[in-house]
């Protein structure tokens, strides 16, 4: 039938795509070295720092907490996050012609939106469990279970599985029979419909209603959050306003560094590449190597861990 030689056909020609080039964010080889030493720095800091606070959080006593529970799994996704972009990116830079195979395509924009998914709702876990510290103290241990925090980080997990698939199947579907080359440092989404040989309307809705709804929904969700924390601050002492944005500023700091690259390149429909993948570099690279710096400038209590398990790490070697 018409219907089955039209699938065929479909299938034949997405599987004569063997592999892609990834452009990168310049063509000039020369600026295309230095983003490799620039980002090789970044993408060094981003696993060192996270991986110190997963080793500082597991091996301390004292932060046992469910926002330092959080904290730990943050850290842990933050590294496998930049870790599937930063080191094609960085590999790629080197050479004159960044090549991927159709699989590592794939997967890699799998990856990508699992653990950027994943990140996104750990942070609005998090929103939640500082809420409840600040509004119902009384009532936190309660609430912010063991049991909770486990569901909490679990259903996170859960859900950038399922965001993901929904995510890549539309796209891996798609023929791609030439041109083969991704207008971005990655594959992602928009730059791999621009290159399918097919009508990616409706793709294009779907990513849109996926990840744009996602971002912009989970924002508002913590920005309210943050509003009625700060309206249930009203008339109380200059000490407990201290304390409440002690232990919310950093989060607020992560939150707007990651959504707001994230919310305007996802909430459009895909337009001009080259300013969606300088916006990404924020998202996929610097959020997450800030991220450490901001959590541990900011907390008293994560400093006095590290310095601890320093020492300790010096004693025994």
């Amino acid at each position: 039938s018409a219907l089955h030689v039209a699938q065929q056909n479909s299938m034949e020609n997405s599987s004569s795509m063997k592999e892609f080039i990834l452009l990168g964010l310049s063509e000039n080889q020369g600026v295309q070295k230095i983003y490799s030493v620039v980002f090789l720095l970044f993408y060094t800091l981003t696993v060192a720092g996270n991986l110190l606070i997963v080793l500082t959080v597991t091996s301390s006593r004292h932060l046992n907490s469910p926002m330092y529970f959080f904290l730990c799994h943050l850290s842990f996704v933050d590294v496998c996050y930049s870790s599937v972009t930063a080191p094609k990116m960085i590999s790629g830079s080197l050479v004159e012609n960044n090549t991927i195979s159709f699989a590592g395509c794939i997967g890699q924009l799998f990856g990508f939106h699992f653990f950027g998914c994943t990140e996104i709702f750990i942070l609005t876990a998090m929103a939640y469990d500082r809420y409840v510290a600040i509004c119902r103290p009384l009532r936190y241990p309660v609430l912010m279970s063991r049991r909770l925090c486990g569901r909490l980080v679990g259903g996170s997990w859960a859900a950038g599985f399922l965001h993901s698939t929904l995510q890549t199947l539309p796209t891996a579907l798609l023929p791609f029979c030439g041109p083969n080359k991704v207008a971005h440092y990655f594959c992602d989404v928009h730059p791999l419909l621009h290159l399918a040989c097919a009508d990616t309307r409706a793709a294009e809705l779907v990513a849109v209603a996926n990840s744009g709804v996602i971002s912009l929904s989970c924002f508002l969700i913590l920005v309210a959050s943050y509003v009625v924390i700060l309206v249930s601050l009203r008339g109380k002492m200059l000490a407990g306003w201290h304390k409440a944005l002690s232990t919310c500023g950093s989060h607020i700091t992560v939150v707007i560094l990651f959504f707001g690259p994230c919310t305007f390149v996802y909430i459009r429909p895909s337009g001009d590449l080259s300013e969606d993948r300088s916006v990404a570099v924020f998202y996929t690279l610097v959020a997450p190597m800030l991220n450490p710096f901001i959590y541990t400038l900011w907390n008293g209590e994560v400093k006095g861990a590290m310095r601890k398990l320093c020492r300790s790490k010096g004693e025994s070697g």
